[in-house]
């Protein structure tokens, strides 16, 4: 082999080396690409998502508030009964105590 037909068979080499690259970049690119309507349903649900956690946190919001409201209305109400429930341990004191004076 000479010089010529060597430097052309590595020639014909290298380009079908670059040959077979390029299709193999085209054919990566070709399978990988994202389409168009991909991206679309990408932002839809990253929309739907966004407004989804912010449904939540306000229902995490209104379930604090509302937690907090009864818990300060049942507080109310235990004091209300421990009141009601000493009146009404004093007036049967008292009742026995009028019993007591009546029977004597």
């Amino acid at each position: 082999m000479n010089r010529t037909e060597f430097i052309i068979t590595t020639a014909i080499i290298l380009f079908v080396a670059f040959a077979m690259g390029w299709f193999a970049n085209w054919l990566v690119h070709r399978f990988t690409r994202v389409k168009q309507s991909d991206v679309a349903d990408l932002d839809r649900m990253s929309q739907e998502l966004h407004e989804a956690e912010e449904t939540r946190d306000q229902a995490i919001t209104y379930l604090q508030q509302r937690e907090s409201e009864l818990s300060n209305q049942l507080a109310q109400t235990e004091a209300e009964l421990r009141a009601a429930m000493d009146g009404l341990r004093d007036a049967r004191r008292e009742a026995e105590e009028l019993r007591a004076q009546l029977h004597s």
